[in-house]
């Protein structure tokens, strides 16, 4: 199976192709860590994983994207791109949010859990976005849009770390109810490489890929001219 996966919900950009055989499985991903731009930055990579790879696009079987929670913007850029290449190449589309890919990508950097762990995203306005997972990175909760206090009132009584820029404030909110967490990993993001992994091993695609927001756009449209006059 080809897989092209792509990741722009946070605060990097990342697009990884996995070959994978009954036997074999090679890896092409390129990542970089931006604020913004990851319209601009997307495509290149892609092209550049594909030609890695040694495929074109219409040898895709699947092709993935986070599907949020993250930026508003960055949320929608690879799932517009990841339907926008399905639709030319025929191929399968998956998509799973971004805590999960998260939760995999720590296991990935060396995170061995003795139990569950929470990955805590800093979404500002003193609010988390909090997901739960077992110590094999399978969801237990979320992802949810909570304060770090309510997070703290829902960690399993067996859990004792927590991944992801928020982190800390989970941590100080779980010291403040009496319990001990640590918190590691803080500079996580999701990737394309563990949303790959991810999209192989569950094998089918989605019914319907498209953004998770947990919370209504900062914008908002301006009255018409005539309603404020």
């Amino acid at each position: 199976m080809n897989i092209l996966a792509l990741d722009t919900s946070m605060g990097a950009c990342s697009a990884a192709v996995l070959r994978a055989t009954d036997s074999t499985r090679r890896l092409h991903t390129l990542q970089a860590e931006m604020a913004r731009g990851h319209a601009e930055a997307l495509m290149p990579m892609v092209e550049e994983v594909l030609a890695e790879a040694e495929i074109d696009a219409c040898d895709l079987d699947l092709i993935a994207a986070t599907t949020g929670p993250g930026s508003f913007t960055g949320v929608r850029i690879a799932i517009a791109a990841a339907r926008g290449l399905a639709l030319v190449t025929k191929a399968q589309l998956y998509g799973t949010d971004s805590l999960t890919v998260m939760a995999r990508a720590a296991r990935l950097a060396g995170l061995e859990p003795k139990g569950p762990f929470a990955v805590a995203v800093d979404a500002r306005r003193d609010m988390l976005y909090l997901g739960l997972y077992d110590e094999t990175g399978s969801k237990l909760e979320g992802p949810l849009l909570i304060t770090p206090d309510d997070a703290a009132g829902l960690l399993p009584e067996t859990l004792r770390v927590a991944v992801g820029n928020g982190a800390q404030s989970l941590c100080e909110a779980a010291a403040a109810r009496g319990r001990k967490i640590e918190s590691e990993l803080p500079s996580l993001q999701p990737s394309a490489a563990a949303l790959a992994e991810i999209a192989l091993e569950r094998g089918a695609a989605s019914a319907i890929v498209r953004p998770l927001y947990l919370r209504p756009p900062d914008a908002k449209p301006q009255a018409p001219a005539l309603e404020r006059r």
